[in-house]
């Protein structure tokens, strides 16, 4: 938006705004004592390890998941080991009305939603010419559909609260064209939801924060094929896979009062990979 000299000089109404009534110990920053987060796809992987961060740090976890029944074990096992209370809910994020119905139980069972992540993604990795469009749909449903359902619904508990924490996992296939394999929509989706999530940071701005990670090539389930770890190995600087113990600690930085002047960033956690 262009603006005059004169625009410059004028005041906004309510501006600067005071700082945070936050603690200024960073241990104490990164406690999430007594908030409730919602983790998607967190079963195992990524999701699995978000989930265990903010249980280690305090908060009620609330787990979705849609096939992997993993997930009800992992949420008992966090509250006996933690001394927080979780739940573990079967979700399809690609289905509106679920993901309504979900949050709107979470609300129910917790209190409230101060924290959500929406992980659950999957990829079909074949070049467009090769993939029928039922498959490009079903990635479409699960990486985009998926984020905005949770993103409507969760965003309408945080208006309605007055503050709340949305962070999106994308990709850096998002930023770059993944080589040997081509995947030009799973690259696609990943594209999308980063930029939904920093128009969000914008739109939320009265009432919440909105990050967004963006992962690299990490020792999962959903990881890459032998051809494509290889030339992750060759690309990435640490010339490794991440562990997925490697990712909380950035989940948890943005879920928590060490990142209340974080909003609007997509966060390249990658080993060094897009650097070359």
């Amino acid at each position: 938006m262009s603006m005059s000299v004169d625009d410059c000089t004028t005041i906004r109404d309510g501006f600067p705004r005071p700082f945070p009534n936050t603690p200024t110990n960073v241990i104490e920053q990164f406690k999430l004592n007594g908030r409730v987060a919602v983790v998607t796809g967190a079963a195992e992987g990524i999701g699995g390890a978000v989930s265990e961060a903010y249980a280690e740090a305090g908060a009620h976890v609330a787990l979705f998941y849609n096939s992997n029944d993993a997930a009800i074990a992992k949420a008992e096992s966090l509250a006996s080991t933690h001394g927080i209370k979780t739940n573990a809910y079967k979700v399809d994020v690609s289905n509106a009305e679920a993901v309504q119905s979900a949050i709107a139980q979470v609300v129910k069972d917790f209190g409230r939603i101060d924290i959500f992540v929406a992980n659950a993604g999957m990829s079909i990795s074949k070049p467009i010419l090769e993939q029928t469009l039922d498959e490009y749909k079903k990635q479409l449903s699960v990486n985009v559909d998926g984020v905005v359902y949770c993103a409507k619904y969760a965003g309408e508990v945080f208006k309605r609260q007055g503050t709340g924490n949305l962070i999106i996992t994308a990709s850096i296939s998002g930023h770059i064209v993944n080589v040997p394999v081509d995947q030009p929509v799973y690259n696609g989706t990943k594209a999308f939801v980063t930029q939904f999530g920093k128009s969000l940071a914008r739109e939320w701005r009265e009432f919440a924060r909105v990050n967004i990670v963006s992962p690299g090539f990490f020792d999962t389930k959903m990881g890459a094929g032998p051809s494509a770890l290889n030339e992750a190995y060759r690309m990435a600087v640490l010339g490794r896979q991440g562990h997925v113990k490697e990712i909380k600690g950035l989940f948890l930085y943005l879920a928590s009062d060490a990142s209340t002047y974080t909003t609007g960033s997509d966060i390249l956690i990658d080993g060094g990979y897009v650097l070359t």
